[in-house]
């Protein structure tokens, strides 16, 4: 029975995190609580997205762009300074 349930475990766990993976959009509720986690510091969040296993943000605040990763926790992991002209 208890390889039974690891083995459900696993199967339920699977297409999550091969989606994860695989750069699709996250779910309505993630990118809700990354919204509420940034703009609770003051951030304009602009863009989120799924890509190369993380959470990446846009975010703005004082007209400054920045560029946040996120594990699957929620937890920031890199911050990038965004606001450099591409020209």
């Amino acid at each position: 029975m208890n390889n039974s349930l690891k083995l459900l475990a696993l199967a339920l766990t699977l297409p999550a995190a091969a989606a994860f993976a695989s750069g699709a959009a996250p779910s309505p509720e993630t990118e809700t609580k990354i919204r509420d986690l940034l703009t609770g510091q003051g951030y304009e969040v602009t863009e989120i997205e799924a890509e190369d296993g993380m959470f990446e943000a846009e975010a703005t605040k004082d007209g400054k762009a920045f560029e946040f990763y996120l594990n699957e926790q929620l937890e920031v992991v890199k911050i990038e300074d965004d606001s450099e002209d591409d020209d």
